[in-house]
């Protein structure tokens, strides 16, 4: 029961950092959340049946706007460490970035391959295509494979939100701590003994993501179709969508940065460790 009411104070705290330093995250929440969101729903239908070249350039892009995605977590995680502090240095953000990517970047691969391997040693033994699953073509998958496929995801689901919800103050740690790789030991120590109330958190934080934006996908796409029209492709109503996606998109984005800050402000101070403010 404590556990859970920290929780709530940790939700109240971020609600109050948002709420009284607007102003000063609202720019970031546009040009590092919602201007990516946007542009990469609508780069997304562009690459449907693009040539390689145009391919390879859309995909730079997103890289690039994943990378100011990244750039302006930080921003806010460190915003969130040191409220007094609403604007924190740009040189610690540029300096924190290269080890946050590189941490989260191996981490990817690392649960890519954890998924993509076994799986495809799965649908082989049971006389799938790899080739054609690769281009997209699932008809050689039998039922047979499909479920045993689906008996495998759900541990390893499971493991990867235990995990997620054991290195979800990495970031922060990083911004705060001046760590790399550390700061993946640093997360599992602070959120020993609070893991199922951070999983309940999070599974809570999901479900609500997806109800609101498939709302807003839903809601304002039927809308727009009727002011504006249909079509396919990059139709003005598909855009006009995108946009209210990628609004609610950087909402929810805002609150989880702030949100992890705070928490890892709480459980270091539960742990007895200084909530030292960042340093270049």
């Amino acid at each position: 029961m404590g556990r859970m009411a920290k929780m709530g104070t940790v939700w109240d705290r971020t609600a109050e950092f948002l709420s009284d330093n607007l102003p000063a995250v609202l720019p970031v929440a546009l040009l590092a959340f919602f201007v990516p969101a946007c542009v990469s729903g609508n780069l997304a239908v562009m690459a449907d049946g693009a040539d390689p070249r145009l391919a390879t350039t859309l995909a730079l892009v997103n890289l690039l706007l994943a990378v100011m995605l990244f750039w302006g977590w930080l921003s806010i995680v460190g915003m969130s460490i040191d409220s007094a502090r609403t604007a924190p240095p740009r040189r610690v953000v540029a300096r924190r970035l290269p080890a946050a990517l590189l941490v989260w970047v191996v981490l990817f691969c690392i649960v890519a391959a954890v998924m993509i391997v076994p799986g495809s040693l799965i649908l082989g033994l049971f006389g799938a295509d790899l080739d054609a699953v690769a281009r997209g073509d699932r008809s050689s998958i039998s039922q047979l494979a499909s479920g045993a496929l689906v008996l495998w995801l759900i541990p390893v689901s499971a493991a990867i939100l235990w995990m997620m919800a054991r290195l979800i103050l990495t970031t922060s740690i990083i911004v705060n701590e001046r760590r790399v790789f550390g700061a993946l030991a640093q997360s599992w120590r602070l959120t020993r003994g609070h893991t199922l109330p951070i999983i309940g958190v999070l599974l809570l934080f999901i479900l609500v993501s997806l109800v609101a934006v498939l709302a807003a996908a839903t809601v304002f796409g039927s809308i727009f179709e009727l002011v504006a029209g249909g079509g396919s492709g990059l139709s003005l109503a598909f855009v006009l969508t995108s946009i209210a996606r990628a609004a609610v998109q950087a909402i929810l984005t805002l609150v989880a940065a702030a949100f992890t800050a705070k928490l890892y402000l709480a459980l270091s101070s539960e742990a007895g460790l200084r909530e030292g403010v960042y340093t270049a």
